[in-house]
């Protein structure tokens, strides 16, 4: 026996005054904004009547913060998996725009030059393969129910991508991955296919802080 369904669920806002590209940068916790909509993707998930009997998530503070809810909504533990992490990036800790962002320095300009790998961090299909892992082991990890995954915006894009059969590389102001998001995937016979896709934060989102990766 094997899971029922896969939900890939976002990590809410951070708390991020700076605006910085946080990454894998240590203490970078959710806001009180980011808490509300960390519950408000628990509550759909219980309102869905789902069996949900196994919650893993990011190592990072942010994701590990926005899987309590759902933990504690169906009595769970959180179990940690590290390849559901936030990639690697050569401008965590830097302003992406503005007069005095990254993009503007011409020091960083050779970090840009294959925006197809991309050349700033881990390669697309790297962020791809250790996702398709995670979920492959998490789907065969329970007897039946639901297991939830509580990563990152590009991971769980690069899983959308990837099923979706296409391009790796993206523009990333096109992806469709809100915060607290919930992206669901099942087995249709010999492979994993998204089924749905959810923003039970949406109300929340405008003016959300939403800077953390690129």
């Amino acid at each position: 026996m094997v899971a029922s369904q896969v939900h890939l669920v976002r990590h809410g806002e951070v708390f991020n005054p700076e605006r910085v590209l946080y990454g894998r940068l240590p203490q970078f916790r959710l806001s009180e904004r980011g808490v509300l909509m960390a519950a408000a993707a628990a509550e759909e998930l219980v309102e869905r009547g789902r069996a949900v009997v196994r919650v893993v998530a990011s190592p990072l503070q942010r994701a590990q913060e926005s899987a309590a809810p759902i933990a504690a909504a169906f009595a769970l533990a959180i179990d940690t998996d590290e390849r559901i992490i936030e990639p690697t990036n050569a401008f965590e800790g830097k302003r992406m725009r503005g007069p005095d962002g990254a993009l503007r320095d011409p020091r960083n300009w050779p970090a840009l030059i294959n925006p197809l790998k991309p050349s700033w961090g881990e390669p697309f299909r790297s962020i791809s393969a250790r996702m398709l892992a995670a979920i492959d082991d998490a789907w065969n990890s329970v007897d039946e129910g639901d297991v939830v995954l509580v990563s990152h915006q590009l991971p769980i894009w690069m899983v959308h991508q990837a099923l979706a059969h296409e391009r790796l590389a993206h523009d990333p102001r096109k992806r469709r991955c809100d915060l607290s998001s919930i992206t669901t995937l099942c087995w249709h016979g010999d492979h994993f296919a998204e089924t749905a896709y959810v923003s039970p934060a949406l109300a929340l989102l405008d003016p959300s802080n939403d800077v953390g990766a690129v």
